[in-house]
């Protein structure tokens, strides 16, 4: 069961998808070659992959190509999900305009702002609507994740207004603790204290 799954294991899980795919061609590949690629220790490797589908083989280890199948299909990213940003700002203009999402199964169809000079437009092709059309709109767009990108004292309210649109799953980039029902996943970050967790380590 995935909810079985440690959230270290899974955040790491799609650091050994990225690294398979930058190796390219066929072949095989040993839980000890990517712990030593990514600096990690090997028994974490084979335990993280173990709660994939992946089969390694004795002595030479997993076959590229199906260790990424099995990856990919635990992390959903055949599944196809659509998601929306809400605040078009810069850090949410930014996130529309990365085309990284789609290696995981998102794509990222739209943005919602109470702006009315960004409303009505496009960025990167992606288009902004008036936060008024957001339950409308996520319903018409099918849409299952959201993105938070508002300051940090519109951010409950975007949560909520998310909540009531049945949004379940929300990744939020406000610095501030979202209170939601516990249906609803949020995931947080927070750049400003993880680059002060850096400093304090230099």
């Amino acid at each position: 069961m995935k909810s079985d799954i440690p959230v270290t294991s899974l955040q790491r899980l799609p650091i050994y998808l990225n690294y398979l795919k930058s190796l390219g061609g066929g072949g095989f590949i040993s839980s000890g070659a990517i712990a030593r690629a990514l600096n990690m220790g090997e028994v974490l490797v084979r335990k993280d992959l173990a709660y994939t589908s992946a089969q390694g083989r004795t002595r030479v280890g997993y076959v590229k190509s199906e260790l990424i199948s099995a990856l990919e299909e635990y992390l959903g990213c055949n599944d196809k999900k659509n998601a929306v940003i809400i605040g078009a700002g810069g850090l949410g203009s930014a996130l529309l305009a990365y085309g990284g999402f789609s290696n995981y199964g998102i794509d990222l169809v739209a943005a919602f702002d109470n702006n009315p000079e960004k409303c009505g437009k496009e960025i990167a092709g992606k288009p902004v609507y008036n936060v008024s059309e957001l339950k409308d709109g996520i319903s018409r767009l099918a849409v299952k994740l959201a993105v938070i990108c508002v300051p940090a004292k519109h951010a409950q309210e975007a949560a909520d207004l998310l909540a009531g649109c049945g949004v379940k799953k929300i990744l939020n980039f406000a610095p501030v603790l979202l209170q939601t029902e516990e249906d609803i996943t949020v995931r947080n970050i927070d750049v400003a204290a993880n680059l002060a967790i850096l400093s304090s380590m230099v």
